[in-house]
């Protein structure tokens, strides 16, 4: 038997459930420290409202919400957007009975009589407009490498030619600047100065522009040290003579890699510096047993060339109540044909 019940405190969820139901979810960013973190800096973002629902005393799935209200109606997204690579409900994916109940009973039960619900960045192909009554308004592109060879070599002979060729040779031409090397993020005590060059070669990359990236630099220094001291953290340094010209930040969570942003010295960009450190990390993640490097969301050419998978991401628009779908169906309409969800939010 299902039961559902929502909080305004995502704090009083068990913290070992919640962990529990991240690791079947399978990303970081399903985690109650990330997300805890998040709410601790976007505050204005809206409220908490968190439903758990339970099969048996068991949980079976965690809806995290964040609250607000635009034109006098309660708009709903999934806690965590903006920073949050991935959203929606954490839990087993929904090819999962019970999941997939859990989710219909608990985005049912939502204690508000009427809302709009903006429900970004889902898994894509698990049916969450099908369980839920949403309405699928875009997918954007998440590349997977799927891990399915033992080793590097392996996996390179079954790749292109140029690739094949690339991933050698590479590695030797930046030696010929300087001894090449690569440098894992392990010391607490070293961390925020090595957040620091993270930052500096990721605004260098960008010429100097504050990207989403930078104007969230507090949220990702509090998270690393969290991710650090929980063995999650995969910062690498490629360094020349000694030098830091590359730095790659992501994730290791639940038997799989993320890579979420990289910086380059732009002294380098004639040199393939963010090909060869992104290259070292997946021969990491393969060597040390990971399931599968996901490259997140967005279809970059350089992405592509590493996946061999793309089950993709999903936005949503659910509406409860004759005000609300008229809102919603609106604020679609409004925007023609384009439904970017910066455009869509623009209406509420």
């Amino acid at each position: 038997m299902l039961q559902v019940s929502y909080t305004h405190s995502p704090e009083a969820v068990d913290a070992i459930e919640w962990r529990r139901l991240a690791e079947r979810a399978g990303h970081v960013f399903a985690t109650r420290e990330w997300l805890l973190t998040w709410w601790g800096h976007y505050a204005k973002a809206g409220r908490p409202l968190v439903g758990l629902a339970r099969a048996h005393g068991e949980p079976v799935a965690i809806v995290p919400l964040s609250l607000w209200w635009r034109h006098g109606m309660p708009v709903l997204r999934f806690a965590g957007h903006g920073p949050s690579d991935q959203l929606g409900p954490i839990c087993t994916p929904f090819n999962d009975p019970p999941a997939a109940a859990a989710v219909a009973a608990a985005v049912a039960a939502i204690p508000l009589p009427r809302f709009v619900l903006l429900a970004e960045h889902v898994a894509g192909g698990q049916g969450f407009g099908a369980l839920t009554g949403a309405r699928q308004l875009y997918r954007e592109s998440s590349p997977v490498l799927r891990f399915e060879h033992a080793t590097w070599e392996e996996l390179l002979q079954e790749r292109g030619r140029n690739f094949r060729q690339q991933a050698r040779r590479f590695p030797r031409k930046l030696g010929e600047l300087g001894t090449v090397s690569y440098r894992l993020a392990a010391d607490p005590d070293r961390l925020q100065r090595d957040m620091d060059t993270l930052f500096r070669l990721h605004r260098d990359r960008w010429d100097g522009v504050e990207t989403p990236f930078l104007q969230a630099a507090a949220f990702h220094r509090e998270f690393a040290a969290q991710a650090l001291a929980r063995g999650w953290l995969r910062l690498w340094f490629l360094e020349i003579a000694g030098k830091p010209v590359g730095a790659l930040y992501g994730f290791r969570f639940a038997g799989t890699e993320s890579a979420y942003q990289a910086g380059r010295d732009p002294a380098f960009r004639d040199h393939p510096v963010g090909f060869v450190l992104l290259a070292h990390a997946v021969r990491e993640a393969l060597a040390e047993r990971m399931g599968e490097f996901r490259l997140l969301r967005g279809g970059a050419a350089y992405k592509v060339r590493f996946a061999n998978a793309d089950p993709g991401l999903e936005t949503y628009g659910l509406a409860r109540g004759a005000s609300a779908r008229a809102l919603l169906s609106a604020a679609l309409a409004a925007r023609g044909r384009s439904l970017g969800l910066r455009r869509i939010l623009d209406w509420f």
